[in-house]
């Protein structure tokens, strides 16, 4: 089906640097690098509908006069009318996506909530814009004339090829509206298969461009159709990164999981995000959401994994990304290291020895795996590692406080997880709760808020929150100071078992009753 198209438009890392600006989260320096990107990122690409977008006076998204209503506007070619969001006569978004407060307002930061930082702003230039919008003008009118002589003289392939020139233009531009029109005018001109997918997936990363999680929605499952009619395999796996993504931003973290940690071993959609991220958006997704026996084989034993966060360097850490052997501890049959500890390295087990990850193609284009590994950007992965190792081996002081590193480090700066971080740290409180009480029938209270590293006090009210909602089957006993496990199973719970089952059992021969009579009368 050939090499994949439109990979370049829009650039994902420019909506970080947007998040990363308006962000009460990041510190300032990360704010400043950002902003100066965003700035290079406007002149050199031209982005004139972006950056009314963001910093226009009366209706910027960053300056905080534009976030005020129900749904933000998308930008538009010349145009600043703050009007658009989701039809009211379109399915409740509840019964298509999960748990998530900017599906009302699709907007480049409305993941935010309307809680900016306006420590560092981008500024409004008049004289600027104006001379970016004249230079689209004078680009566009180049195109049309382009398009124009080949309807006239040329071929149908040149016609489609000065069409994508366009979509591709709207799209570098930041002009959201008049690129989804392009797009899909494209798609319907275009015959062949894998260019159809290409354009989906184009779409599907301006929705993520401008969070609008409805549209990508959508446009995941038509592409999902494309792929099944007849897609290849490089297209099929770029797909399950970005179903797996998308399902990420909803918080179907358990649906998200399995696609991520496949699109591991096959990753190549660099357009979409870097491959020290999928790391990361894989390992969270499979912590919170894995059985445990999964958790370890996935995650805590996945070898792609290991490779990563068992780089002792960066030297190591692009070995490892570029499909070679690694020197460090993710080479070796060995676990991961607690890196808030000093202690003696733990022995090796019997698990299986990882290899390095095999990313000979780490994304299309001539650059080479080694090059792009250097692309990667430096992520310090021992938070994470450390998460995931001391949950699995019980260290819950240990996990409380990489726990609190992750949130700070990795769920608080990052735009596809920051809307979901509070969320995500309940959950593996939870999960690591509910671990610890089912090896126990009664735990003490003072010795349990010991091992997690935290207060009686406050341990209880943690716990009761989780008890009150039915997650958690224990009880406190404050006078005795113990924590009392609730067992389900055994022959209470095969008994109601049968009362549930028999119950419906007998629902359902009273309707085949039902059915007979009524048969039996209609022969008679």
């Amino acid at each position: 089906m050939g090499e994949p198209q439109y990979l370049a438009q829009p650039p994902l890392a420019l909506a970080a640097s947007v998040f990363t600006l308006a962000s009460p989260t990041t510190e300032v320096t990360a704010k400043r690098a950002a902003l100066t990107a965003l700035q290079n990122d406007i002149r050199e690409h031209q982005m004139a509908p972006l950056y009314a977008y963001l910093a226009h006076p009366a209706t910027g998204r960053l300056n905080g006069s534009g976030e005020s209503g129900s749904a933000a506007a998308s930008p538009a070619h010349a145009r600043t009318n703050p009007t658009g969001g989701a039809s009211k006569s379109n399915p409740s978004p509840e019964t298509m996506l999960r748990r998530t407060s900017s599906i009302h307002a699709p907007s480049m930061i409305g993941v935010l909530g309307g809680k900016t930082d306006t420590s560092v702003t981008l500024p409004w230039d008049e004289s600027l814009y104006n001379r970016l919008k004249a230079d689209n003008e004078n680009e566009l009118d180049t195109i049309r004339q382009e398009e124009e002589q080949a309807r006239e003289s040329a071929g149908e392939t040149e016609v489609q090829h000065a069409q994508a020139k366009r979509a591709q233009f709207y799209a570098r531009i930041g002009d959201k509206d008049q690129a989804l029109a392009s797009f899909e005018s494209l798609l319907e001109a275009t015959g062949i298969l894998g260019t159809k997918i290409d354009i989906v997936l184009a779409i599907i990363r301006i929705g993520l461009f401008f969070d609008d999680k409805l549209l990508v929605r959508k446009n995941v499952d038509r592409c999902q159709q494309l792929v099944e009619s007849g897609g290849d395999w490089d297209r099929r796996n770029r797909l399950k990164a970005y179903q797996g993504l998308h399902l990420l931003t909803i918080r179907a973290h358990k649906d998200a999981a399995p696609l991520l940690l496949d699109s591991l071993s096959t990753f190549t959609s660099t357009e979409l995000c870097s491959y020290s991220s999928l790391v990361v958006y894989a390992t969270l997704a499979g912590a919170v959401s894995l059985p445990r026996r999964d958790f370890k084989s996935k995650v805590v034993d996945a070898p792609e994994i290991r490779a990563i966060f068992g780089a002792d360097s960066d030297a190591d850490r692009l070995s490892a990304l570029s499909g070679q052997a690694s020197a460090g501890p993710g080479a070796q049959d060995e676990e991961m290291a607690d890196s808030d500890t000093t202690s003696k390295p733990t022995p090796a087990t019997a698990t299986p020895q990882p290899t390095a990850v095999n990313l000979t193609t780490l994304a299309t284009g001539s650059a080479s795996a080694q090059e792009q590994a250097k692309a990667e950007p430096h992520i310090d992965f021992r938070p994470l590692a450390t998460l995931i190792s001391s949950l699995y081996h019980g260290n819950y002081t240990s996990f409380f406080a990489s726990l609190a590193r992750v949130e700070q480090e990795f769920l608080a700066t990052d735009r596809y997880l920051y809307e979901h971080k509070a969320w995500f740290v309940r959950e593996m409180r939870l999960r690591a709760y509910a671990q610890l009480l089912q090896s126990y029938k009664v735990v003490g209270l003072e010795s349990m808020a010991k091992s997690f590293g935290v207060g009686v006090e406050w341990l209880d009210r943690d716990l009761a929150v989780f008890i009150a909602g039915g997650r958690l089957a224990c009880t406190i006993d404050r006078v005795a100071g113990v924590v009392e496990t609730v067992r389900s199973g055994g022959k209470d719970g095969q008994y109601h078992e049968v009362i549930r089952t028999g119950d419906q059992l007998i629902t359902k021969l009273q309707k085949y009753g039902q059915v007979v009579r009524l048969r039996g009368s209609e022969r008679s």
